[in-house]
């Protein structure tokens, strides 16, 4: 199956209604904080919203819900790679994305078989703290060499400008957050994506 080249990442399925009609084919659920049962409930709208509009969700770090639910992708951190079940994944036949932001990570990503590896943050991000200085261009350019026919998702400061270079440097996926949702005119912003990235 091959994934569309822009992945934008969303925390709300209220999101999800308003983008997916536009043309997004590829997104991921990003939803923190907030109680089990209402995180079940979100989930679910979001796989169902995904199916109609023949979008891919990409469920982050919620692995048990993605596999109650019937859910076809996860997405998982490096920390959330120590407390996950990969077996009941793989058995649930989950695909798998996971983050990477040095090699010893991305060592340990490529020893589990994902079906994508994320490189970040590629330009700086206002998204989170983080521990990890931009990656750049050149990074990118290294972790595809070093992934070869893996998708390799580039993320963190990406904009539809941006997104060029990153293609150029090896990049298959670019995902995008803040760019969207931080906009005065999301949808506009949106519109200028899918309009760099097909």
């Amino acid at each position: 199956m091959k994934l569309d080249r822009f992945y934008p990442i969303f925390d709300g399925v209220e999101w999800l209604e308003r983008m997916l009609p536009l043309g997004v084919t590829l997104v991921q659920l990003r939803v923190k904080d907030i109680p089990e049962p209402e995180l079940r409930s979100v989930v679910a709208r979001a796989q169902a919203l995904c199916r109609s509009q023949g979008a891919v969700l990409v469920v982050n770090d919620h692995w048990r819900i993605a596999i109650e639910e019937g859910c076809d992708w996860v997405h998982l951190g490096q920390e959330d790679l120590d407390t996950a079940d990969l077996p009941a994944i793989r058995r649930a036949c989950l695909k798998l994305g996971i983050s990477t932001h040095d090699h010893a990570e991305l060592d340990r990503a490529l020893s589990l078989s994902p079906d994508y590896v994320a490189l970040g943050p590629v330009h700086p991000t206002i998204l989170k703290k983080m521990k990890w200085a931009q990656q750049g261009l050149e990074r990118v350019t290294e972790w595809k060499r070093l992934v070869g026919d893996l998708p390799l998702v580039a993320i963190g400061g990406m904009t539809p400008e941006r997104a060029t270079q990153a293609f150029e440097a090896g990049a298959d996926i670019v995902s995008a957050v803040t760019d969207i949702t931080l906009n005065d005119d999301s949808e506009g912003r949106l519109r200028e994506w899918i309009e760099a990235t097909r």
